[in-house]
């Protein structure tokens, strides 16, 4: 068992519209987080940019603040850990500045080109022409999201030698490079994991696939031992596993921080994993007689790490992302990975994921017409619009005498793909349909299209489970945090819909902050051989009591989500017919 040294961690969330700085002592409990709005340039439509300077400089006021707050000493602070969107940064080879990613002139200091940038259309298209065997560890295809089609992007739109001057960084890979001084032998996991196949599977012998980056035209990559990208583990660069030991703050660094130079920065993580992290160890004492799945009692209350594999971390903010860990390599179609030593050793981590959940809720509520008086009478009551609709919601099934407020919305069916399939259709063209729309315009209407949103939510996520357990995972819980877990609603339609129990962390609203300073933790447990605590046993030290959903016992209201279930799917693939005898009619 790890014994932290006692004093101070800070974790550091780099998410797409701020950075905050998680404060924790060494019992893993919460002292203090600050944010900060980082900077984020739209130059044209599905284009988006950010500045490593800008994020950096945010960074250093968060962390600054919270030691202020609390009137922290730097020297109790003993570790740093980071964790950041899957974007991609870029800084020069020679003079390890930034480069700009703004076209045509390439004259900014903006050097991010964010995950939810869509430039790199047709880029992708080429990637996923090539129908290369490294595709498998995608989910089948190569997403937009992803960096390789962004770094094909730059190289068919920057100037010749500004490319070839381009080294290319995960944000977070960026981040530690910066904490630790530019040392690039600190430089910890690998940038664009979307061309890496781990040595010795598929009778990979170097990693990086250098066929597939000759096809798509980024060959030069795999000069000078792919150092541009990462470099090949033990020879050109580092691949350290999640939290371990990457370096130590530079003076220079430190002084920005407010902290000690020397102090241990751990290997950085992509924000979603640091979600995982910052979840999936939440101690709950569960009622073994509510949650049995096809009559086996289901242990997640037990934190031995075997029971890691059988818990699915969603990660549910603006987007909703699904992680899970298997000891062997499971193949998802339309979920990412699996990825190999990315956060434990010889363990695979597959991503699935949503690409709007909060974002469509508010997306579906703003736009509806009675959204403004819902708004009025809900600030008059002193409550937010969610609390709000529950209520509403649960006052109409009274008065309309129904058994749950699940018939509210029995004829009413809402798809909302409205944002394109991330997970598992991986599909962006993907879009959204309402069977049952009426002329109502009422508050009553706006509730039952608000929880037709929740049930699409909560179904689409039993989609992904059984998806991910038709091809060999074995999830049988599922561990939650970010703003949704608020909407008990929700949290229990997941629990139902999915037949197994939901696990909330104390800490929803910094889950992901809270991983990352258990980054810091492992790093500040590194001794004179470079050997670091085990990741589980820090997890399992500095995770707090949670709280566990169950699945309803309500026959009635399990039998309309089983009916809604199949409405579902039926929605997503009569879409796809449509569109097809469209294409037909007119090609």
């Amino acid at each position: 068992m790890i014994q932290p040294k006692e004093g101070y961690y800070i974790g550091i969330d780099v998410g797409t519209g701020s950075a905050r700085a998680c404060l924790i002592d060494h019992h893993g409990e919460i002292v203090d987080v600050a944010s900060e709005n980082i900077g984020l340039w739209q130059p044209q439509q599905e284009y988006y940019e950010q500045s490593t300077s800008d994020i950096w400089r945010c960074i250093c006021l968060v962390v600054r603040r919270t030691l202020d707050n609390k009137n922290i000493s730097p020297s109790l602070v003993h570790g740093i850990g980071f964790d950041a969107t899957c974007s991609l940064s870029l800084f020069s080879a020679k003079t390890d500045q930034p480069v700009s990613v703004t076209g045509p002139d390439f004259n900014t200091d903006r050097n991010v080109i964010l995950w939810l940038d869509h430039r790199a259309t047709k880029e992708t298209e080429v990637i996923n022409a090539t129908g290369h065997n490294v595709l498998r560890y995608v989910g089948g295809k190569m997403s937009l999201e992803m960096e390789i089609p962004k770094i094909l992007w730059l190289k068919n739109n920057m100037p010749e030698e500004t490319f070839s001057d381009c080294k290319f960084f995960d944000l977070v890979d960026a981040l530690t490079h910066i904490a630790t001084g530019g040392d690039t032998r600190s430089f910890s996991s690998m940038v664009c994991k979307q061309a890496y196949i781990p040595k010795g599977v598929d009778g990979s012998e170097k990693g990086w696939q250098e066929d597939f980056l000759q096809d798509i035209g980024l060959g030069e990559l795999g000069d000078r031992g792919f150092d541009r990208i990462g470099g090949v583990n033990g020879e050109t660069g580092r691949h350290l596993h999640a939290g371990e030991f990457a370096g130590e703050l530079c003076e220079e660094s430190a002084r920005q921080l407010g902290l000690n130079p020397g102090t241990a920065v751990g290997s950085g993580v992509i924000d979603a994993y640091a979600g995982w992290i910052g979840t999936v160890g939440a101690k709950v004492e569960m009622d073994t007689t509510r949650h049995l799945i096809n009559g086996e009692l289901v242990r997640s209350g037990s934190n031995e790490r075997k029971e890691v594999f059988s818990r699915l971390a969603v990660v549910a903010g603006t987007s909703s992302c699904h992680i899970a860990m298997s000891p062997d390599h499971v193949f998802v179609p339309g979920v990412w990975g699996p990825y190999r030593d990315t956060t434990f050793p010889g363990c695979w981590m597959a991503e699935g994921g949503q690409s709007a959940t909060g974002q469509l809720l508010k997306h579906v509520l703003e736009t509806h017409p009675a959204f403004e008086e819902a708004q009025t009478k809900a600030q008059g009551l002193g409550v937010n619009i969610f609390e709000f609709l529950n209520s509403k919601l649960q006052d109409l099934a009274i008065q309309r005498k129904l058994p749950s407020i699940a018939d509210l919305a029995r004829h009413f069916f809402f798809y909302g793909d409205l944002f394109g399939n991330r997970s598992p259709l991986a599909d962006s063209s993907m879009r959204g349909s309402i069977v049952g729309l009426s002329s109502d315009v009422s508050i009553d209407a706006l509730a039952i299209h608000y929880y037709g949103t929740l049930e699409f939510i909560a179904l689409q996520t039993k989609q992904i489970v059984d998806t991910m357990n038709g091809s060999g995972h074995q999830i049988r819980s599922i561990f939650m945090s970010g703003s949704q877990c608020q909407n008990h609603i929700l949290v229990n339609l997941i629990a139902s819909a999915c037949n197994m129990p939901v696990v909330i962390p104390r800490y929803i609203h910094a889950a992901v902050c809270h991983g990352a300073a258990m980054l810091g933790v492992k790093a500040a447990s590194v001794d004179a051989n470079g050997t670091t605590a085990d990741l589980w046993d820090v997890i399992d030290h500095m995770s707090q009591p949670g709280e566990a959903f169950y699945p309803s016992t309500d026959e009635h209201e399990n039998a309309i989500l089983k009916a809604k279930y199949q409405i579902f799917l039926d929605q997503s693939s009569r879409q796809r017919e449509y569109r097809a005898i469209m294409d037909r009619a007119t090609c």
